[in-house]
């Protein structure tokens, strides 16, 4: 029987021992990436399913939104048909609207403060009472418009961020 020298048994020992670190470094980082495969797979399915989710809840509040101005719109616009109704001639014929009426709603629509009143202002503008609640009533019109925008615009930041506004 051989003994085998101490030195080659060192060795052999050492070789065995890096063979087994080696195999399970291999299986470890093997192991490792598997997760990973499966962890990134699972984010892209989240993001799809997120994304979808957001595409439904967009397409349901433009939706609403275009129902709702379409209302505002229709409403609008049959206002601003029954004006005659409202303001007859007679109306127009007996109220003049001053140059100072107008630059005074011109400056609020503009969102700006007026310049000082002159003498000027009091005169007539040649600008008829049913005119004026026209430019009213269309100014109202495109508020309330407006004003849907804001609220599907808060809708949908709501269902893009998990809200439930």
């Amino acid at each position: 029987m051989s003994v085998i020298p101490w030195p080659y048994r060192l060795l052999t020992f050492a070789a065995l021992g890096v063979a087994l670190v080696g195999f399970g470094w291999i299986k470890g980082a093997s192991h490792v990436q598997a997760q990973w495969d499966a962890a990134i797979q699972q984010q892209a399915l989240q993001t799809a399913a997120a994304r979808e989710r957001q595409a439904q809840a967009t397409v349901k509040v433009v939706t609403q939104y275009v129902d709702r101005v379409r209302v505002v719109r229709e409403k609008g616009d049959t206002i601003i048909k029954e004006i005659p109704v409202y303001v007859p001639v007679q109306a127009d014929a007996a109220c003049t609207i001053n140059r100072g009426f107008v630059r005074l709603h011109d400056a609020a629509a503009a969102g700006e403060l007026p310049e000082p009143a002159r003498d000027a202002d009091a005169a007539a503008a040649g600008i008829a009472l049913s005119a004026v609640a026209g430019t009213l009533a269309a100014n109202y019109q495109t508020c309330h418009e407006n004003a849907e925008q804001l609220r599907a615009l808060q809708v949908w930041v709501g269902e893009m961020t998990g809200g439930t506004k």
